[in-house]
């Protein structure tokens, strides 16, 4: 292991650049760098721009998270810990990254997440890597609408968008997608005989409506997945979002 002269702040820079390299979404990226942004904020009110990798302690990792604990968000109000989580999720993938490259540092599993309050609890419910893996495979891959499945599946899970996003996309939006997801929207393109310029389309044919699938129909998709593999709650485009984002231990993502 290597201790890198190379301030945190620093090398969080190049965790975004490799990031990108690794064909994460724009708005994964994005969310990283909101994240981690915090990180950087409680070092330099902490007089601690300047700590390298393998000077962060389980002290540093404590006081950092009494930070969050403490911080306002825009609206005055205290972050709830779900959304604490996020952060140190964050913190935990720039350490994976560090580590990728042996860089000495903490060990991420350090970082425990904090468990959500029993209000907040009722609210969370996520699906673990096996009920992923079982909801992707799903969708009849063979057929047209198949793939389109796949596709959507795909889309929300790799890349977190909200199902407001999702309906808006175009073809022309295939650039920011990350690149797994990216596979099987190309491969639902290529089977498409039509030129609409909505990236996923409904089969139902009525003239003079637009084919764009709506927020409901795609709602519906996800939950007759779910049914399909026997889930005992109905599976949501919100819980398939927030599923993954619990799920990553490291920034590669693996194959499902």
């Amino acid at each position: 292991m290597i201790k890198t002269q190379k301030s945190i702040v620093t090398l969080v820079s190049e965790f975004i650049d490799y990031c990108k390299k690794t064909g994460l979404s724009s708005h994964t990226q994005e969310n990283y760098k909101r994240y981690l942004n915090k990180f950087i904020l409680w070092l330099k009110k902490s007089k601690k721009e300047n700590l390298k990798p393998y000077q962060l302690s389980p002290k540093d990792i404590s006081n950092y998270k009494k930070f969050l604990a403490k911080y306002k968000n825009e609206k005055g109000q205290p972050l709830k810990k779900t959304t604490q989580n996020y952060y140190l999720i964050a913190l935990r993938g720039l350490l994976s990254y560090f580590l990728a490259r042996d860089i000495l540092c903490i060990v991420p599993d350090k970082i425990k997440l904090l468990k959500p309050s029993e209000e907040e609890s009722k609210n969370i419910i996520f699906l673990n890597l096996e009920q992923i893996r079982k909801i992707l495979r799903v969708p009849d891959v063979n057929q047209e609408k198949g793939l389109r499945d796949r596709a959507i599946l795909e889309t929300i899970i790799f890349n977190g968008f909200k199902i407001s996003k999702l309906v808006g996309l175009n073809r022309t939006d295939i650039g920011k997608l990350s690149q797994r997801s990216r596979v099987w929207v190309e491969r639902y393109l290529k089977a498409r005989q039509d030129n609409n310029k909505a990236m996923f389309i409904h089969y139902r044919s009525r003239k003079g409506t637009e084919n764009r699938l709506t927020p409901r129909s795609i709602q519906r998709i996800v939950k007759k997945c779910g049914e399909k593999i026997g889930l005992p709650f109905s599976v949501t485009p919100e819980i398939l979002r927030k599923s993954y984002i619990f799920l990553l231990k490291d920034i590669k993502v693996k194959p499902l």
